[in-house]
């Protein structure tokens, strides 16, 4: 048996609320988005992290982005194992079938995932180190980003130092994909890598240079 249940009704309300407004004042076009399907012109990585709201970020409407969330908006290397690779899945969608002109990694401040990765990598989370945590086998993908950024306790900016480079870790891993490379040496294709302070309200860009992103 699925133990599912109907949805929560404040759910169910906002859901009531957007038909009758949002939906029906644009219904043409979310009609031709259902006929002729979507062609988005970027594909974005972004944390599962509830604050982090990309649409919004973008004034993106319905069909322009492709977004994929996932535990600290990282993207695995390419490793064709057989395996369940929902991130490498993505990515091979948006690139190989959208054929979007961009794929764009956006990190954030204060990314739970970060702080997991930090407390595991220091010995502060064994549990995490477990073969059965899904969290910190992710998370692993981060392991070469804690080993580059000053660890020290005097470090305040230790956190932020961390999501950074989860964001240059990512970009580099997008390169190990053989497509996006071919594609990116074609100039049909561009990588981008961001990082969203939440409380500000900014947003900075990586510019290639080792731990340097500038306001956009």
């Amino acid at each position: 048996m699925i133990a599912a249940k109907p949805l929560p009704s404040y759910l169910a309300q906002r859901y009531h609320g957007w038909r009758a407004t949002t939906y029906d004042e644009n219904k043409y076009w979310y009609r031709r988005l259902a006929e002729e399907g979507q062609r988005p012109r970027a594909m974005l990585v972004a944390c599962c992290d509830s604050r982090v709201h990309v649409t919004n970020i973008f004034g993106a409407d319905s069909g322009e982005i492709f977004i994929h969330r996932n535990i600290a908006n990282l993207v695995p290397p390419y490793q064709p194992s057989g395996d369940h690779h929902g991130t490498s899945a993505a990515i091979e969608y948006a690139v190989k079938h959208l054929k979007v002109a961009h794929v764009i990694v956006m990190g954030h401040s204060d990314c739970g995932g970060v702080r997991g990765c930090i407390d595991m990598c220091s010995g502060h989370a064994p549990e995490m180190d477990e073969g059965d945590s899904f969290i910190g086998r992710w998370l692993d993908i981060l392991r070469p980003g804690y080993d580059r950024i000053n660890t020290s306790p005097e470090n305040n900016a230790q956190a932020e130092s961390l999501e950074k480079e989860g964001v240059v870790i990512s970009l580099e891993n997008l390169m190990s994909f053989p497509y996006i490379r071919e594609s990116v040496e074609r100039e049909e294709l561009t990588l981008h890598g961001l990082w969203n302070d939440i409380g500000e309200g900014t947003l900075y860009a990586y510019h290639g240079e080792p731990g340097v992103f500038k306001a956009v």
